[in-house]
């Protein structure tokens, strides 16, 4: 018997959303998804009553359905129902709302929160986030706009789950107390504290008992290497600089997202322009500022925004050298960015690619997770890895055009715009939409009229990707970008194409996007 797939939505071009009845059928299928990858198949994301199956390419997605459909259902055995006992001091800033919104009062909340024992059903949404099922007591909806910024270890409620927020992140929850717990720890043998199957007590304390770290071997490793001599040393990073590769897909079960660069073909040609192989570690500058001397001869290329590069040493005249194409950097040399005339980001390719450590499979800097390497700071040491004996630098490359005046972008609608009427979506195919001073590598917010769901009711959450237009309950959309969270729960009335994101990446405040919809089965 086929498994009971409700419906199947496209999720962009790169992948679907299945919807089923149960928890019990999610996970069924979840797990014959991990154990027999369907032909192209990238990211499997477990959620409340759906999943999200993510492909390596259009081709790959458009052939889920008809495979979807005939996978039997598998019986799911019961996992490590550990208990798990969090420590939580009850004073969050929604307490007492929620109080008023159960008509439990402050007491009675904290009295419901500590009094049963939470199971963790799936993961998701960041690294170490796991949704508990409770009772319906304490079942609340989400805010209207989400924060910007949610304290790591902030426990929060929305939609019938409990959870904690594992470090500082963008969240709607409503937030009524916080711990102490390492929620995420990579040098645990199993990163997430709480996984799918736990059973999860929380416990009222006054204070946190802390324990002084001791150092850990990784943690010794790490200084060791920081104190190895670089080839580049940061003078000054800039407003924010990370170093970025084309990140680590394949692991949005373990609310790891992709991450990497924002604009990956300017990566792929600065790359491509210092003999580097696509993949190679380089640097994401964010509106200039970032000024580096070097330590020893080397060869980098600069892609992306358009900027002012000047080299320069002491007793020298300074020179000027373009982007999208290679040069050298001398000995005792610096390099400076300056701000942008066009774009936000700039890409530092250097001959051979960054040293950094693998996390995960990748260098890249997640901002969501906390990831992979610090963002760049005045005094840090970069080393570089050995050039490949036959690679060879490339000729200089056309600049890129500066974008229009209003940047159109493309999308294929779903797999939640039924949760918006007709008029609304012509609306917002219709808006010049601004994109805000709070954008970041998570997503561009965005300002505009609110848009006004037709769908009452809260969505439970699911997988989310990259290029996702979500809508909050404010009405105002967030385009989510490469350190995006894993799941979500406002809907998502569409996704930009792979194609068009290296565009919104070289946005930055007051830029203005238009969304024309592409129809899924032409995307």
């Amino acid at each position: 018997m086929p498994t009971p797939i409700r419906s199947i939505r496209a999720v962009g071009e790169r992948a679907v959303l299945v919807q089923l009845g149960t928890l019990t059928e999610v996970l069924g299928l979840y797990e014959a998804l991990r154990e027999h990858p369907l032909p192209g198949q990238v990211d499997v994301v477990a959620a409340a009553e759906t999943v999200l199956v993510t492909a390596d390419s259009a081709t790959a997605a458009r052939s889920f359905a008809a495979r979807l459909r005939a996978i039997k259902p598998r019986t799911i055995q019961a996992g490590n129902d550990g208990l798990v006992t969090i420590d939580v001091i009850y004073d969050g800033d929604d307490l007492a709302e929620v109080g008023e919104l159960t008509g439990l009062g402050q007491g009675g909340v904290i009295a419901a929160h500590t009094g049963q024992l939470w199971t963790a059903a799936f993961g998701g949404f960041a690294p170490g986030f796991a949704y508990l099922v409770g009772d319906d007591r304490l079942r609340v909806s989400r805010r209207a706009t989400p924060r910007k910024a949610v304290p790591a270890g902030a426990v929060a409620l929305a939609d019938g789950y409990s959870a904690v927020y594992p470090r500082v992140s963008p969240g709607g929850w409503q937030l009524i107390g916080r711990t102490d717990a390492a929620l995420w720890n990579l040098d645990r043998d199993q990163p997430a504290l709480v996984q799918p199957g736990n059973r999860v007590q929380f416990r009222a304390v006054r204070e946190f008992l802390r324990v002084a770290p001791t150092a850990s071997t990784a943690s010794t490793a790490s200084m060791a290497e920081a104190q190895r001599p670089g080839d580049l040393v940061v003078v000054q990073p800039g407003l924010q600089t990370t170093v970025q590769d084309l990140g680590r897909p394949g692991l949005a079960h373990l609310g790891v997202a992709g991450a990497g660069a924002l604009d990956r073909g300017a990566l792929r040609r600065a790359n491509r322009l210092v003999g580097n192989p696509g993949s190679a570690a380089v640097l994401e500058n964010a509106l200039g500022g970032l000024v580096l001397e070097a330590r020893t001869e080397q060869v980098l290329a600069v892609a992306g925004a358009s900027i002012l590069i000047t080299i320069s040493k002491t007793g020298a005249e300074p020179r000027v050298v373009p982007t999208d194409a290679p040069f050298a950097l001398h000995t005792g040399e610096r390099l400076s960015l300056g701000a942008p005339l066009w774009g936000v980001r700039s890409y530092v390719a250097v001959r051979g690619g960054l040293d950094e450590s693998l996390v995960l499979g990748s260098r890249s800097t997640d901002s969501m997770s906390g990831i992979g390497p610090a963002p760049l700071v005045a005094g840090r040491a970069l080393r570089v890895l050995p050039a490949p004996p036959t690679s060879v630098v490339g000729a200089a490359e056309p600049a890129v055009d500066p974008p229009a005046a209003v940047t159109v972008l493309r999308y294929v609608p779903g797999p939640r715009a039924d949760w918006f009427s007709a008029s609304t979506l012509a609306d917002f195919d219709r808006i010049d939409w601004a994109v805000t001073a709070q954008s970041n590598r998570i997503g561009l917010r965005l300002d505009g009229p609110a848009l006004v769901r037709a769908h009452g009711g809260e969505l439970p959450s699911e997988g989310t990707v990259s290029g996702a237009i979500q809508l909050p309950a404010s009405g105002v959309p967030v385009l989510f970008l490469a350190d995006h969270p894993v799941t979500g729960g406002y809907p998502v009335l569409g996704v930009v194409l792979h194609a068009d994101l290296d565009r919104a990446a070289q946005l930055g405040t007051g830029a203005r996007i238009r969304f024309t919809p592409i129809p899924s089965n032409e995307s």
